[in-house]
């Protein structure tokens, strides 16, 4: 006959491992693991963060970062994704493999890329057409602007799209582009550029969309184009403007999206493209 103090050894045992049981329900056959959260993140440049919608997380940052961005939009649609917002105003290709890059992990699973007009001066194509009185000073500034991103623009890119391929392999990548900036012949008042201007200024749009979107596929990621979305809505179209306009105590904002410009114009395609 046991002793009784061995009976209430072998007791407790049995109440603990059936609190165990009650605790820690057994795993049903066959039923999958919990999904791990998505995680998107936003490289790119001054188009892809806040000049243009004129609301800043800090007037001070140099990356000129902002609430009502297309991926701060995007992000805030889908609150469960773990959003890293890498973009910065100002970047190249080249700052966004040093930079950006770095900030993808092997779990990230959705990424939006834009960058390639500061890889050719586009900036300085703008204020120089803007400065200049001459046509042929700004006409002959785009034709440098698209010499450059026919002829460097796609090695760059080659490098920065590698980059974020070894990062995150198993990523959806959607390649941002640039939308043309004028309706040629539109209501422009009679300042501002000619229209020999703003048709070489949307020419290099142009070259850049085919630079870009040739690349990105060579890369095996998905194009994004807003031209065709933002083409009636662009500068001079007489109707609901999604670029900002020249502004001269604004130059570093002008010309860049605005508000409706990331809300209409590229949030509906990113949605589309990422899921």
């Amino acid at each position: 006959m046991r002793s009784p103090r061995k009976m209430l050894v072998a007791a407790a045992a049995l109440t603990a491992v059936a609190a165990g049981l009650l605790a820690a329900p057994a795993a049903v056959a066959g039923e999958p693991a919990p999904a791990a959260a998505e995680k998107y993140v936003a490289l790119g440049d001054s188009y892809a963060t806040a000049p243009g919608t004129r609301e800043y997380d800090n007037p001070d940052d140099e990356c000129r970062r902002g609430p009502l961005t297309y991926s701060r939009l995007y992000a805030a649609e889908n609150p469960s994704m773990n959003f890293v917002e890498a973009s910065c105003s100002g970047a190249t290709a080249a700052d966004l493999l040093t930079t950006q890059v770095p900030q993808l992990t092997a779990d990230t699973t959705r990424i939006s890329v834009q960058a390639g007009g500061n890889d050719v001066g586009f900036v300085e194509v703008l204020k120089n057409c803007i400065l200049t009185i001459d046509d042929a000073d700004c006409l002959a500034g785009v034709e440098a602007a698209k010499a450059a991103a026919t002829n460097a623009l796609p090695a760059a890119l080659d490098q920065t799209y590698a980059g974020i391929k070894s990062a995150a392999p198993n990523a959806k990548v959607v390649v941002v582009g640039y939308p043309r900036l004028y309706t040629i012949g539109g209501d422009c008042g009679i300042l501002g550029l000619s229209d020999a201007e703003r048709a070489a200024l949307n020419s290099a749009a142009d070259t850049l969309a085919t630079v870009i979107s040739g690349r990105a596929e060579a890369a095996g990621f998905s194009y994004l184009d807003p031209r065709p979305a933002f083409d009636p809505h662009s500068l001079c179209s007489g109707g609901s403007e999604w670029v900002t306009s020249l502004e001269w105590d604004k130059l570093n904002e002008s010309y860049h999206p605005n508000p409706a410009g990331h809300r209409e114009g590229y949030l509906p395609a990113i949605r589309a493209a990422l899921g």
